[in-house]
């Protein structure tokens, strides 16, 4: 009876985490292709930080990642906050990024977090 039990879980667990892959395409369908998509740190990735994350993620922060005040804080966290706002876990405060926040933060984390 146990390992019925034990098999069960195991296959809903996998089932579970297979689905979870592709949450990204389900939230974001038309918002994975990067074609086109030059993001820049200085002029579009910082602003949305700074409007939108500022408030949770300012100086002496302590939450998540901690504070995300300036570009190196900021690349050290690039993959969670790419996870965070790409399955709209993030921002808590306002609610999900628009689209086009979310496809520039992506983005510019897809192509290596440039500083410019």
């Amino acid at each position: 009876m146990m390992k019925k039990v034990f098999i069960t879980l195991v296959v809903c667990l996998a089932v579970f985490v297979a689905c979870t892959n592709d949450k990204e395409e389900l939230l974001n369908p038309s918002g994975n292709d990067c074609t086109g998509v030059n993001a820049s740190f200085a002029n579009d990735v910082l602003p949305i930080i700074q409007a939108k994350c500022q408030g949770c993620h300012g100086a002496g922060s302590t939450n998540g990642p901690g504070q995300l005040t300036n570009y190196n804080e900021i690349k050290n966290a690039a993959a969670k906050i790419r996870t965070a706002v790409v399955t709209g876990y993030m921002p808590k405060v306002g609610g999900p990024l628009p689209s086009s926040e979310i496809k520039m933060i992506k983005c510019w984390v897809d192509s290596g977090t440039p500083n410019n």
